[in-house]
């Protein structure tokens, strides 16, 4: 697992030195990390996770409160441990009423301030337990997000029970919107390694060129554009578990040293010369055919077999219709929460509709419609009314044909060409959505992009686009 850190911040750059070298001996498997600058320790606390911050109470660019104030805000559970003067003591007395743990006075005995370091961790190590504890507990709930009683369904539970307690690298697999990633954070947090984190990357996202930088990291340097070290998610994965999300978008160059890595637990930053040990689980999805892949010389099938030491299959819904109504429930649940209504219930009749429809997008996709059911729906019951007024907007007012997904001419003449066709759907649709969610939150912009799932700039610029006043919609 890996070791305790510690982060040290004084302006005095020969201090720095001497209390680098001197703790790196005196305190056996401590991590010991060193900045002359409050600015450059920010950036560092973002970065990396350190159990204890030993900070002095005066510097030039901040003073110790501001960066123990800025530091608890990304990390609250880290101790953090002031050094002063003595004439500013007072300072270090209310930095300590602000939340620091104690404060030393300069000049101090080595073995005091070891002594000191040492409790620290201590009490740093006890809150991280407790935290580790309360998560696991939380944790039980992240299973609940993956809902159904099917006998697959069920199955996938017991797999993701048997393979928390393990090690072992995971595979993934399953169509698009079927909660591989659910599954990812619920085996984590189920493990040994939910104290840290689950750190995850969306491989497709990232592009090729700073892939390599993002998993392994870099130092200052090592390219155009590298102002300074950059830790990498391996290592800030360090003792916890990283999700390799959509792997098989990864390119053969990167697939090659990510297979270095897992072999050998090692990683080596960009532009540096030394290797660093690791101690990662790795998770990953994918909804792609791997064999394929291999078969035509784009994925490494080496990096397969170390990837697939087991795998997990989510199924879609066509697999489990009989959960269709199950997950209804538990959607429209959560959307209400969203909208802070009432309960609401749903129709049998919508229900057996939802289950006899095609799903392609799978879970994501009914959760979608679910949401659009419930910002369409007058009462408190989802009635097959509802349903007819969600078709419509989904189905462009009936010229939409869902039985062949096939977009029809307004006119009996002949076929719609399909961009116009598009657009109009996309236009009707986006009007008539966006003037009821608006309706709903009583033209509560940033409200309204919440519950659309999308940003409050991106919702902006539609009721620019559609000419929509929020003001319309407030209360006089």
């Amino acid at each position: 697992m890996t070791h305790p850190r510690i982060l040290i911040v004084d302006d005095e750059k020969d201090m720095l030195e001497g209390l680098e070298r001197i703790l790196s001996y005196e305190l056996e498997k401590v991590d010991i990390t060193v900045s002359e600058s409050p600015e450059k320790a920010m950036a560092l606390i973002r970065q990396t996770r350190f159990d204890l911050i030993l900070m002095d109470v005066c510097m030039p660019e901040m003073d110790g409160n501001e960066l123990m104030l800025a530091a608890q805000k990304i990390d609250p559970m880290a101790t953090i441990i002031m050094m002063t003067a003595f004439g500013s003591i007072e300072m270090a007395v209310n930095a300590i009423k602000n939340g620091a743990y104690d404060f030393i006075t300069k000049p101090f005995d080595i073995p005091d301030l070891v002594r000191l370091l040492k409790k620290g961790l201590e009490r740093s190590a006890l809150i991280r337990e407790n935290e580790s504890l309360r998560e696991k507990v939380a944790g039980q709930s992240v299973i609940e997000d993956i809902v159904g009683k099917s006998v697959p369904m069920k199955r996938l539970y017991d797999t993701i029970h048997s393979l928390a307690d393990t090690d072992y690298t995971v595979l993934i697999r399953g169509e698009s919107g079927t909660g591989k990633e659910l599954v990812a954070r619920a085996i984590h947090s189920l493990s040994g390694r939910s104290s840290r984190e689950l750190v995850t990357v969306n491989c497709p996202a990232i592009p090729e060129h700073l892939l390599e930088s993002e998993l392994f990291g870099h130092q200052k340097g090592a390219f155009t554009g590298a102002m300074s070290d950059h830790e990498g998610l391996f290592r800030q994965a360090d003792g916890s578990s990283l999700l390799l999300d959509e792997i098989a978008d990864i390119s053969v160059p990167i697939q090659t040293k990510l297979l270095r890595v897992l072999q050998e637990q090692e990683i080596r930053p960009l532009g540096s010369t030394k290797t660093l040990h690791v101690d990662v689980r790795i998770l990953s999805t994918t909804n792609q055919d791997l064999e394929e892949k291999i078969r035509n010389k784009s994925f490494r099938e080496d990096l397969f077999y170390r990837l697939n030491v087991v795998t997990v299959s989510t199924p879609s819904l066509r697999e489990i219709p009989e959960d269709i109504p199950i997950l209804v429930h538990h959607l429209a649940r959560r959307v209400v929460d969203e909208l802070e209504m009432a309960p609401i219930k749903i129709a049998t009749p919508v229900l057996e509709s939802l289950m006899r429809r095609k799903w392609p997008g799978n879970v994501r996709q009914l959760q979608n419609f679910v949401r659009r059911l419930i910002v369409f729906s007058n009462g408190t019951e989802i009635g097959t009314t509802d349903l007819k007024v969600v078709d419509n907007q989904d189905l462009a007012e009936g010229r939409y044909d869902i039985a062949t997904h096939t977009v029809l001419d307004r006119d009996a003449d002949g076929i719609e060409q399909y961009t116009e066709a598009k657009n109009r759907v996309l236009n009707e649709f986006t009007e008539g959505y966006v003037s009821k969610i608006m309706e709903k939150t009583g033209g509560n912009i940033s409200h309204a992009a919440k519950l659309a799932g999308m940003s409050r700039v991106a919702l902006q610029k539609i009721l620019r686009r559609l000419d929509i006043d929020p003001e319309a919609f407030r209360a006089n």
